[in-house]
């Protein structure tokens, strides 16, 4: 996890590089972030398990673990497929986003199949090279003109409108002890997020990134 932090790093040392840290940080395109679920006090993760058990999309399944330092936690915010990620441009509270998932580069989706625990919608992780849908875009839902670190937000699928949320239920085997992600309809503590960990990417007026690393 520490090596990948410090490649990014390293790698934006040749663009002018400040260190900074601010509860008041603006999240941006680019950034790499982990979510926090008020809910349950969980992150939104991933990894290489299918959704299996003869039902669901068979896709990868998408999580929420309460562990701090699993690299399979981090995702990447990017602007839709169509779209160009201005590299650290603020994100405005009401736009489409993607997040990709840092280790697995799938992105995160959602579909009408049902959840294998709650019943609810499934929320998958998807799209091979690189290459996804309109299946992977959702609005960021926070107060304020845009997103900042410390707000509550929540992520609304813009094609189902359900939120991105943490029912309670829990799996065993092999993915034992984490939380089902899920889409739901009504608005509630459980679908409510917070950036608790990542690197932030700003651009300012002056042409110099900013890094603010809160790890």
């Amino acid at each position: 996890m520490r090596l990948s932090i410090y490649f990014i790093l390293l790698c934006l040392i040749f663009t002018q590089i400040k260190l900074s840290l601010s509860a008041d940080s603006f999240v941006t395109c680019g950034s790499l972030i982990k979510l926090l679920n008020y809910g349950h006090n969980v992150r939104l993760h991933s990894h290489e398990v299918k959704y299996g058990g003869g039902s669901g999309s068979g896709q990868q399944t998408v999580t929420a673990i309460s562990a701090m330092d699993d690299v399979n936690s981090y995702w990447i915010l990017r602007a839709p497929h169509d779209k160009q990620c201005i590299r650290g441009s603020r994100l405005s509270c009401g736009e489409k986003v993607v997040l990709q998932h840092s280790a697995t580069k799938l992105f995160l989706h959602s579909h009408y199949f049902t959840s294998p625990l709650s019943h609810n919608q499934e929320v998958s992780c998807f799209g091979e090279n690189s290459e996804g849908d309109n299946g992977d875009y959702w609005i960021l839902e926070c107060s304020g003109k845009f997103w900042k670190k410390k707000d509550k937000i929540r992520l609304k699928h813009a094609l189902t409108e359900m939120y991105l949320h943490v029912p309670g239920d829990t799996y065993g085997r092999p993915i034992a002890g984490q939380k089902e992600v899920c889409g739901y309809a009504k608005k509630q503590k459980d679908n409510q997020w917070s950036v608790e960990e990542g690197v932030m990417i700003t651009y300012d007026e002056e042409s110099e990134f900013h890094i603010h690393d809160d790890l």
